[in-house]
């Protein structure tokens, strides 16, 4: 069931560009029947998932496929992967129902992100390390077109920069895996069997450079401080749709290899590099909210909002390295927060972005100054713009709160300094609300003059993100009851 889930995508991406008989209508709803029916198999899926013991995967899928170096074509789940596998059919359903209107090659969009969709499925229940670097590139090619074939502005610059950013990075991820395969004995790509048996225990220096190496290539995709300069203009050139893909998804292919790759394959070296993690995390927040503070341009804003946010993350992965008696329960509180954050970021920043992507299509700009009083034209986009603005910022009863509040809670009871990082929150809300004062309030002026309101499409789209984030929010015990056992055994892996 895993295969056909991960795979159902790339075979209808296949068939609309194998048969150009086929019309743009059909196209754009063959996108948004394959993504529900793929939402659907992974709602199954989730209603038959049960936790399986520390170390294994459940709907385990295994295949021979590079025998020379013990590579196999293995996928499975867990409380880490289901919940960002089902948290990319939604961000994926949600674009292809905001697609809907795309009139430039909508078939070959279609197919596109229809391509992307395989990708970030596959690389998220990918049990080995050469399956998810497979994965891992194809999704950075799959990006690059859709910046450079459907963006705007200064979208070839940008979608140049973007690939060979993040290409630089997956490069140096590569060479990590070839030193944890050369490490391993015997050797094997086999992602259970490395966290099972660490390769370089008692090795610091060869387990700091792998390290190194797999921090570098993860860095770049997060990314995090001073990994990130490539992010603001990729999101600002970008469609709606691709800012979306990119914010919600593909960032998190970064944060799922930190709990998945990094931490129980080296902890060791995880242990000995913590405060470095910690550090750029804090960093990661405070200057992500400052420079998004500083931000006229609303997609540009939103964008290094995903800085401060993904800063989140790695601050809890940092703290979950810090090895200390009476910290196991803290430090598993603040992983467990660190991959609902990842959930969290994808429904509310994805939605954001769609919203921004509004601004573009009715009135060419997403530059604050060209607005005022849109709220009276357009109360419906007003409305869900100031939801994901304090969903974003960690308002209660939404799942950013659920989210670092658990961060922090975890974090703060295993590192009291790391407080200094709930800084980032009150920037965060000042920006949201600055922005809503200087686009919403008042009397309509400049572009705000004429500006329609939003059609069904883009509600259906938008819309049920921000409802799931609230039903998260005010119901979180589902979500949790499955990534809390991931988060346990990883902390246990770390060292209690």
């Amino acid at each position: 069931m895993l295969s056909v889930i991960v795979f159902l995508p790339l075979i209808a991406a296949v068939a609309l560009a194998a048969v150009p008989r086929l019309g743009d209508t059909v196209a754009r709803w063959t996108w948004v029947a394959v993504a529900a029916v793929d939402l659907g198999l992974i709602a199954v899926m989730w209603a038959r998932y049960d936790t399986p013991p520390p170390g294994e995967l459940a709907f385990t899928e295994r295949a021979t496929w590079i025998p020379g170096v013990n590579s196999s074509y293995h996928i499975g789940a867990d409380g880490f992967s289901l919940p960002l596998v089902a948290m990319t059919a939604v961000i994926y359903l949600a674009c292809a129902v905001y697609g809907l209107r795309e009139r430039h090659r909508p078939r070959a969009h279609a197919a596109l992100f229809l391509f992307l969709q395989s990708v970030s499925l596959g690389l998220f229940v990918a049990a080995d390390l050469i399956l998810f670097f497979v994965f891992f590139d194809l999704s950075i090619v799959g990006m690059y077109f859709v910046i450079a074939g459907w963006g705007h502005g200064n979208r070839a610059h940008s979608a140049l920069k973007f690939f060979l950013y993040t290409f630089l990075g997956s490069l140096a991820l590569l060479v990590g895996f070839i030193g944890l395969y050369v490490a391993a004995a015997p050797h094997t790509f086999d992602m259970p069997e490395l966290a099972a048996k660490p390769p370089l225990q008692g090795r610091p220096v060869a387990g700091a450079l792998v390290l190194a190496a797999i921090l570098l290539g993860l860095a770049v995709k997060t990314p995090t401080v001073p990994f990130h300069t490539w992010l603001p203009p990729a999101h600002t050139d970008a469609p709606a749709v691709g800012s979306a893909v990119l914010a919600g998804v593909l960032l998190k292919m970064g944060t799922y290899g930190f709990v998945r790759i990094a931490m129980p394959m080296l902890p060791q070296a995880w242990r000995a590099w913590a405060w470095v993690v910690i550090v750029v995390g804090v960093v990661s927040v405070i200057y992500g909210a400052l420079v998004a503070l500083a931000q006229s341009n609303v997609k540009r804003m939103i964008a290094y909002t995903s800085v401060n946010h993904m800063g989140y993350i790695i601050l809890a992965v940092g703290v979950a390295g810090l090895v200390a008696a009476d910290t196991t329960q803290a430090r598993s509180v603040a992983v467990a927060g660190a991959v609902a954050q990842m959930v969290s970021h994808g429904l509310i920043t994805g939605a954001l972005f769609l919203l921004a992507g509004v601004l573009q299509h009715r009135a060419g700009s997403y530059d604050m100054r060209d607005f005022g009083g849109l709220a009276a034209p357009a109360p419906a986009f007003a409305a869900l713009f100031a939801v994901g603005a304090f969903a974003s910022l960690g308002l209660p009863a939404f799942s950013g709160f659920i989210a670092e509040f658990q961060i922090f809670a975890g974090s703060v009871a295993a590192a009291p300094v790391t407080a200094v990082a709930v800084v980032g929150i009150l920037i965060t809300a000042a920006l949201f609300l600055r922005a809503l004062q200087r686009v919403f309030t008042g009397d309509p002026a400049g572009r705000s003059i004429g500006f329609t309101d939003l059609r069904a499409r883009e509600l259906w789209s938008v819309g049920p993100l921000l409802l799931l984030s609230l039903l998260i929010g005010v119901l979180p015990r589902p979500l949790l009851d499955v990534i809390e056992p991931a988060a346990h055994a990883v902390v246990g892996l770390l060292g209690r």
